[in-house]
C-alpha cells in the first residue's frame, strides 16, 4: 500500500472503497453535523463529508477512522509488524551477529523511512491569514450544553523551552473569537508539561495549532506514547515514509507540509480564562474551569484546505476505534518498557482511563503487584483508576473471562488495594474535586479459591429491586437514588440475602446497566470513586492494609455532584429528523 501522505489521498482511498458518503445538502456546524455523525457512527456507517457548510467556505469531514476498517485501509498491517519485529529484534538480536542483521534486513530498511525530511515548497504556504480570522472555519458545537465551537481533532505542536524535545498533543481547543483560544492542557499531558516549564520561567510558549493532514499525524497526537518520545517520528512510522517538514517564512517552529491549517500563536504566562462546558469521551459534561489561553498571531492553510473534526460522547465513538487500533500498534512495547507486564488493556467502552487491565508474571509472592505499581506509574497510565491485575493465562481484552478469573482467585483481605488522596483524570468528577481521587488495583492470582453463583434466589433491603445476575460472581441490583439513600450501599453490603455474591453493582437502573457488556462496563466503571464507593461487610486494619469481607458492594449509582450524561437536545433532534431524509440512506434515519 503506498503511504498516504495528505488527508485528500485518504479520501480517495476511502472513496474507491465506498467509505465515504458525501453530503451535498447545506449542514451547520453548530449541533447539526455533530448529531448526522452520531446517527451514522452508531451504525457503523462511512465517513462524511459535508461540502456545503454554514458561515464558511471549507468542506468538513468526520468519522475518518469510526471503524476498525477504515484504520486497516489508512495504515494496514505494516506498522504493527515493524513494532512487533522491532521488539523482537531487541529481544533476541543481542548482541548482534551478521547472520541476525541479515535475517533483518527489511527492518532496517524500513527503519531508514522513518524520521523528518525539508522541502522548499508545501501547500500548507498556500494561503496566510495574518492576524488569523479563526471564525472563518467550521469549528463544531458537538453538544447543547457546550460553551462553544472547539476544534475536536486539534494536533497542538510544542516544543521543551530547553530544548528537550517537541509534543504533538491533542488537547481540545475552544474558540473565543477571531483570534484566541482556550487550550485544554490537562495533568500528565506533555504540552502541559512543557506550558509548566516556560511558565516557570515567566516566558511565553510558542505553539503551532494542525488542524488536518496525513492521517499519521492525526493518530500520533492522541498515542500515549512515553514523554520524550517524539510523536512525529511515530507519524512518520505510521505513513511508512519520512514527514515532510518546511521552513515557516514568519519563523518560529517548522510546519507539517501536508497539513491542511496550521496557526501559530504564543500561550502566555499566568494568563487563564474559562474554557468549556464540554461534552466529553467519558459520555458526560465535563464542567468550565480556566485554562490558559492561545494567542494566535497568522493561520497558514491549503487553497483547497479540508477540516477535518470528530464528535465525542458517551462510548462507542470515533476515538474507540482509534484507541483499539493505538494499543495494538504500541502493545508489543509495553514488555521492553515495564519489565513483568505481558498484556495490556485499557477499555475504550470506560473512556480508557477508568478501567485498564494487565497480565503479569508472578515469579516471587506479590511480583504482580509491583507490575501494578510500573502501570500506575507509566505516562498516561498513571491515570488509570481502576486496574485488574492477573498471572493467568487468558486474554485481558476479554473482561467477562477476565473478571470472572479474577473474582474466583481474588483474595479480599489482601488482594485489593484502594490508594486514597491522589490525582484523578481531569474529566473525572467521580472524586472530591477536579483533578482529585483515588484509585484501586485488583489482583487475581494462582488457584481458584471459590465458585461463583450465577443465578439470584436470595432477596434484597427495602429500596432495592430488579436484580440481574450479570456476570458469574456479579449482582447487579437497582437501588433508590443516591440523594434519596446515601448510605444504601453499605446497607446493601450487611444484607444477609445477598452474602453468596462476591461482587454487587448498585446502579440507577438495572435494565440500562445489563443490557449490554458496554453498557455494563460503562455504567460501572464510569460512575465509582475507589476510595468512597467500594463497601464490604466487614472491614478489618491488618498491618494498615484494609482488607475486606464479601459481598462487596460498588455503589455506581449517579451521586449529586457528577456531571451530567450527555443526552440530544429536542431541538437539535428534531432538526436532523427534518432533514436526514435528504442527506444519508434511509438505513441511518
Amino acid at each position: 500500500m503506498p503511504p498516504l501522505l495528505n488527508l485528500r489521498s485518504f479520501l480517495d482511498v476511502l472513496h474507491d472503497n465506498n467509505q465515504l458518503l458525501t453530503i451535498d445538502v447545506p449542514v451547520d456546524p453548530y449541533l447539526e453535523i455533530a448529531e448526522i455523525h452520531r446517527r451514522v457512527i452508531a451504525q457503523g456507517g462511512p465517513a462524511l463529508l459535508f461540502t456545503q457548510v454554514k458561515n464558511s467556505r471549507f468542506p468538513v469531514v468526520t468519522n475518518l477512522f469510526g471503524t476498525a476498517q477504515r484504520l486497516e485501509l489508512a495504515f494496514g498491517k505494516r506498522p504493527i509488524h515493524f513494532v512487533q519485529g522491532l521488539v523482537n529484534l531487541v529481544e533476541h538480536a543481542m548482541p548482534p551477529t551478521l547472520g541476525g542483521i541479515w535475517a533483518s534486513r527489511s527492518l532496517f530498511l524500513q527503519g531508514l523511512k522513518v524520521g523528518l525530511k525539508s522541502r522548499k515548497k508545501a501547500p500548507i504556504l498556500d494561503c496566510c491569514q495574518r492576524p488569523a480570522r479563526l471564525t472563518e472555519l467550521p469549528m463544531l458545537t458537538s453538544w447543547h450544553s457546550d460553551g462553544g465551537a472547539f476544534v475536536t481533532l486539534p494536533l497542538v505542536y510544542t516544543e521543551h523551552p530547553d530544548g528537550q524535545g517537541h509534543n504533538l498533543g491533542m488537547y481540545r481547543i475552544q474558540r473565543y473569537d477571531d483570534t484566541t483560544t482556550g487550550i485544554h492542557w490537562q495533568i500528565h499531558k506533555g504540552g502541559g508539561f512543557h506550558y509548566f516549564a516556560a511558565e516557570q520561567r515567566h516566558i511565553p510558549l510558542p505553539l503551532t495549532l494542525y488542524i488536518g493532514g496525513p492521517p499519521a499525524l492525526m493518530l500520533a497526537a492522541i498515542a500515549p506514547l512515553p514523554e520524550n518520545i517524539p510523536e512525529l517520528i511515530l507519524a512518520s512510522l505510521l505513513q511508512g515514509e519520512k514527514l515532510s517538514m518546511i521552513d515557516d517564512p514568519h519563523g518560529g517552529h517548522r510546519l507539517v507540509a501536508e497539513a491542511e491549517f496550521a496557526i501559530k500563536g504564543i500561550v502566555p504566562p499566568h494568563l487563564r480564562k474559562p474554557e468549556g462546558p464540554f461534552g466529553d469521551h467519558y459520555g458526560y459534561n465535563s464542567l468550565q474551569h480556566d485554562y490558559p489561553v492561545f494567542q494566535t498571531s497568522h493561520l497558514y492553510h491549503r487553497k483547497d484546505a479540508i477540516y477535518p473534526a470528530t464528535v465525542v460522547g458517551r462510548p462507542k465513538q470515533e476515538d474507540f476505534f482509534i484507541g483499539d487500533f493505538l494499543q495494538e500498534l504500541l502493545s508489543p512495547l509495553f514488555p521492553l518498557v515495564m519489565k513483568g507486564v505481558r498484556q495490556l488493556k485499557t477499555f475504550g467502552e470506560t473512556g480508557f482511563h477508568c478501567l485498564a487491565a494487565a497480565r503479569v508474571t508472578d515469579r516471587y509472592p506479590r511480583e504482580a503487584f509491583a507490575a501494578g505499581l510500573r502501570i500506575l506509574g507509566e505516562g498516561q497510565l498513571s491515570l488509570t483508576k481502576f486496574l485488574l491485575v492477573t498471572d493467568g493465562a487468558i486474554d485481558v481484552a476479554d473482561f467477562p473471562r477476565l473478571w470472572q478469573y479474577i473474582l474466583e482467585r481474588i483474595q479480599w483481605d489482601r488482594d485489593l488495594f484502594v490508594f486514597a488522596n491522589v490525582s484523578q483524570d481531569t474529566l473525572d468528577y467521580t472524586g472530591p474535586s477536579v483533578n482529585k481521587g483515588s484509585k484501586a488495583m485488583m489482583l487475581g492470582l494462582g488457584d481458584r479459591v471459590r465458585e461463583l453463583p450465577k443465578e439470584f434466589s436470595g432477596s434484597l433491603p427495602e429500596h432495592c429491586s430488579r436484580p440481574q445476575a450479570y456476570l458469574p460472581g456479579t449482582l447487579v441490583v437497582q437501588g433508590a437514588s443516591y440523594a434519596s439513600s446515601p448510605s444504601l450501599a453499605r446497607d446493601l453490603a450487611q444484607w444477609a440475602g445477598v452474602l453468596e455474591w462476591p461482587v454487587v453493582v448498585l446502579v440507577d437502573s438495572s435494565s440500562e446497566a445489563t443490557c449490554s457488556l458496554q453498557e455494563f462496563l460503562w455504567t460501572f466503571f464510569t460512575r465509582f470513586e475507589p476510595a468512597n464507593d467500594i463497601h464490604g461487610r466487614e472491614q478489618s486494619v491488618h498491618r494498615f492494609h484494609v482488607g475486606l469481607r464479601t459481598p462487596i458492594v460498588f455503589d455506581c449509582r449517579i451521586k449529586p455532584w457528577y456531571t451530567d450524561v450527555l443526552e440530544v437536545d429536542p431541538a437539535t433532534k428534531h432538526l436532523v429528523d427534518e432533514k436526514i431524509t435528504a442527506m444519508l440512506p434511509r438505513k441511518y434515519w
